[in-house]
């Protein structure tokens, strides 16, 4: 797997950044979780003065073996359906994007249909859909480095632009599946505790879900070595593997990465268990309404912004945080301190 060098972020300016915003003319602590984020987001890009400029957003489709064991209510078609009225402005995705000036790229890292003609999509195919892991890994190790490295590109382009925020967000039917076995291996939490309706599943599908994952996690564990790049190759997506290569480019380069729901959590928690310093960098938008997702967050500490019962996916939930992170940038540059606004500093 290819290596990252990826520091934890230099905590050496906290003092002098708490101070700043604590002389901002409010109650000191008044802006609660705002200070919070305009700290981290100091300490990530090593300044007292810092910016969001052209913040991107990355919609990573792939398809997935294990869709043939019926373990989602939708078709595989739907991936590539999407994909195409992406293109079009048409989804959920579009919209925010629209709304908060994120330049959105739409990336085939793995549909099982053919978009290379699309106008509107970036190709990035390693193949048509992973393999089915309830009888054999999902991909290759060729597969998986290469998923690692057009994350790594992706990003790059990004930072080649200006961009400094980064949202990653997916489109792949059944990709619920391979995050709750991730959920379980990484969090050590029982398989049946991480899995739930996905897209819609009725409780009959929801056992039969339960089934073909224990199946598939018991024939990962009998043949093969459980380290987390195997775990990772074994069921990962071709999207989630690349979202995973985005995320500790972003963090090996200092952006502020934003995660967004169930299966993006599942990928963050992937690359911190690879680079534990990458969650540093990872700013935890939202908890969606997938079951368990608020305990995969548990599981690193996060403290999502929102909770808005979303699990559209698509990168939406962190797109709707957006102007949160916005106001702390805005908060710590713009709001007069004591002494400027010629205010009594009264604490």
């Amino acid at each position: 797997m290819k290596q990252f060098n990826i520091q934890h972020t230099d905590k050496s300016m906290a003092d002098a950044i708490q101070q700043k915003i604590d002389h901002l003319n409010k109650p000191k602590g008044s802006l609660g979780r705002l200070e919070e984020l305009a700290l981290q987001i100091c300490l990530i890009q090593q300044t007292l003065t810092p910016s969001l400029n052209h913040p991107c957003h990355l919609l990573l489709g792939g398809d997935h073996g294990i869709e043939r064991e019926g373990v989602s209510v939708s078709p595989r078609e739907v991936t590539w359906q999407q994909m195409i009225n992406f293109t079009r402005g048409g989804g959920g995705v579009n919209m925010f994007c629209r709304q908060h000036g994120f330049k959105l790229r739409i990336v085939d890292t793995g549909v099982d249909y053919d978009l290379s003609n699309v106008e509107g999509i970036i190709d990035r195919k390693i193949a048509r859909g992973t393999r089915n892991f309830l009888h054999e890994p999902a991909m290759s190790q060729e597969e998986f480095d290469r998923a690692i490295q057009t994350g790594c590109d992706l990003v790059d382009d990004c930072i080649a632009e200006g961009c400094q925020e980064l949202c990653v967000g997916e489109m792949g039917i059944a990709n619920t599946s391979p995050s709750s076995i991730w959920m379980s291996l990484f969090g050590n939490i029982p398989l049946d505790e991480c899995i739930g309706a996905g897209a819609g599943l009725d409780s009959p599908g929801i056992q039969h879900k339960c089934e073909v994952l224990a199946q598939s996690l018991k024939h990962y564990n009998e043949t093969m070595e459980n380290t987390t790049e195997n775990a990772i190759r074994y069921f990962g997506g071709f999207e989630m593997v690349t979202a995973i290569g985005a995320m500790l480019r972003g963090a090996e380069k200092h952006l502020v990465v934003m995660v967004d729901g169930f299966i993006m959590t599942a990928c963050a928690i992937a690359a911190i268990q690879l680079y534990p310093a990458a969650q540093d960098y990872m700013i935890f938008t939202h908890c969606g309404d997938e079951s368990g997702h608020k305990r995969m967050l548990d599981i690193v500490h996060a403290k999502p912004i929102l909770n808005l019962g979303l699990r559209l996916g698509e990168g939406t939930g962190a797109l709707c945080a957006y102007p949160i992170i916005d106001s702390a940038v805005r908060m710590i540059n713009e709001i007069n301190n004591f002494d400027t606004a010629h205010i009594t500093k009264y604490f």
